[in-house]
């Protein structure tokens, strides 16, 4: 090859202009993934399109489902957490209806005592506070966890229900976990399971006023 040719080829790989949209790479799948934390995180799962998210991490929409699947693939890996949401409520409801609200304080306190698990559910609670985080929890924790929970132990008046045992769950995490308040934050796990469960365990199945 003559230098002129050589010249000429390496002008052409560095300059001549790329078409069409950003190919894969592990670049490429870090910007799909903030984009779509952030478009989750302010629009909701609802509001939010695979499409959407395509566009604004400058790639095509089938590279979106090639790295993630589904948009509800997408969403659980946009919380960025060690466990995948939606095997919770099969676990929760193994049992039965009359075991569920132990169930849910038991798994509850087990993922969270887990350091490791805990360091990433920590910045999503936190997202809770900022307003560009506000749909991200109740997105996660209603879509995927109490949702399917309510549905699979066929509750009546389900969303009433289900608010009431978010209240519970959430205030545990943000007084033992987060605000860190004694003697809750020091509290033995077997402790907190025989005071909470019963109490989640009415507002499933016992009598609302």
């Amino acid at each position: 090859m003559s230098e002129r040719q050589r010249v000429n080829r390496e002008d052409l790989s560095t300059t001549a202009p790329r078409r069409g949209r950003r190919p894969g790479s592990p670049n490429t799948r870090a910007a799909i993934l903030a984009v779509a934390r952030q478009r989750f995180a302010q629009q909701g799962y609802a509001a939010t399109s695979v499409r959407g998210i395509a566009a604004a991490a400058g790639v095509d929409s089938a590279l979106v489902h090639h790295y993630f699947g589904t948009k509800e693939d997408l969403f659980v890996a946009s919380l960025e957490l060690r466990v995948d949401p939606r095997v919770i409520a099969p676990t929760i409801t193994a049992e039965g209806p009359d075991r569920a609200g132990e169930s849910l304080v038991r798994l509850l306190l087990s993922v969270w005592d887990d350091e490791e698990s805990r360091l990433p559910l920590m910045a999503l609670v936190r997202s809770i506070f900022e307003p560009e985080g506000k749909a991200l929890v109740p997105e996660a924790f209603g879509r995927l966890i109490l949702g399917p929970v309510s549905e699979a132990l066929g509750l009546d008046e389900p969303e009433r229900r289900m608010a009431l045992v978010g209240s519970q769950l959430v205030g545990i995490v943000v007084l033992r976990y987060v605000a860190r308040i004694e003697p809750l934050a020091s509290a033995p796990a077997e402790t907190l399971v025989a005071t909470y469960a019963p109490v989640v365990q009415g507002y499933l199945a016992g009598p609302l006023p």
